[in-house]
């Protein structure tokens, strides 16, 4: 579990500092999702920039030239590849026919499979997310067809954001959560990856005072915001890919996601399986372990109920 988050301003309206106050902020909100590193990439003077370490967020300063028209971030939570090699950290450098910035939430399961199937050139990069990257890259291009093409080779938990050196940022929706926003008045598309962090990050930067429309991403949907604020959609075909895992049932990668990382948070694999056995998402879990008083409430709750359950059996 990592968080992505970042803005496009096509309506240039906004002082320089209010931008770098909200970028940081994003950041800090979406350590909820990881502080293994964080980083945010940019284009200036045409070129694709990214700066990034194995920090949290909130040790890092993120900063830009005046006059940026995007930001693309991402905090990490590591799951394959060393965060101390800076190299495995998000965003990741690719190049098609233009240059881009590639960031994703999730794991990828088939990452050495493609590298065999594709004949994908070895990189020191172990992180999963990279293979996508050289699939773009192998297909020279970087637009609806590739990204399409990209999104249903791999195989696992995913949301991936792409800026190019255009300033043109894509979305490539899967189910991984995203929250993306419109502020009309002042021009600004906004996301991260979950609402909580949105807020916490208006908040904090004084953007809850303006109305803003959300846009809804479904899993399958591409979506690209260009520089000038002009939208574009398409579509890839969804992958349902289940793991058996010898617990009590067979869960999707998401759920295997939950089931590997759950000890980070203090909560044991047995309390995942409670809560998915009664019936809650993984989305809904990701919330909760969030808010570790929610989790507890909840998972009393589950047990007091099972045990009325167990006791008016005994008693029938």
């Amino acid at each position: 579990m990592c968080a992505l988050f970042g803005w496009l301003d096509c309506g240039k309206k906004l002082p320089h500092k209010l931008l770098k106050k909200f970028t940081q902020e994003l950041a800090n909100a979406a350590e909820e999702r990881g502080t293994d590193a964080s980083g945010i990439s940019y284009v200036k003077n045409g070129k694709v920039t990214i700066y990034k370490k194995a920090k949290p967020a909130h040790k890092m300063k993120f900063n830009f030239p005046e006059g940026t028209t995007a930001v693309m971030g991402h905090t990490r939570l590591t799951t394959q590849g060393n965060q101390k090699y800076n190299f495995n950290n998000h965003p990741f450098y690719g190049k098609a026919d233009k240059e881009f910035a590639f960031a994703h939430n999730g794991v990828l399961y088939n990452d050495d499979t493609l590298r065999k199937e594709k004949k994908l050139p070895k990189t020191c990069i172990e992180t999963d997310s990279y293979v996508a990257v050289q699939l773009l890259e192998r297909q020279g291009k970087l637009n609806f067809d590739s990204l399409k093409s990209m999104a249903e080779d791999v195989q696992g938990n995913f949301t991936f954001t792409i800026l190019d050196q255009y300033n043109t940022l894509y979305f490539v929706k899967g189910s991984s959560p995203m929250f993306l926003i419109y502020f009309e008045k002042l021009g600004l598309f906004a996301y991260a990856s979950t609402e909580s962090i949105m807020s916490k990050a208006m908040r904090k930067s004084g953007f809850s005072r303006y109305k803003y429309s959300r846009i809804l991403l479904n899993e399958g949907d591409i979506l690209s915001i260009d520089k000038n604020g002009k939208t574009d959609v398409s579509e890839f075909e969804t992958f349902s890919y289940q793991y058996t895992l010898g617990y009590s049932g067979d869960y999707g990668c998401h759920e295997e996601l939950l089931l590997e990382m759950c000890t980070c948070f203090g909560v044991s694999e047995d309390d995942i399986i409670l809560l998915l056995d009664f019936g809650y998402t993984a989305d809904d879990i990701e919330e909760m372990l969030m808010d570790s008083d929610l989790l507890e409430e909840t998972l009393t709750d589950i047990k007091k109920m099972n045990e009325y359950e167990d006791l008016w059996e005994y008693c029938v």
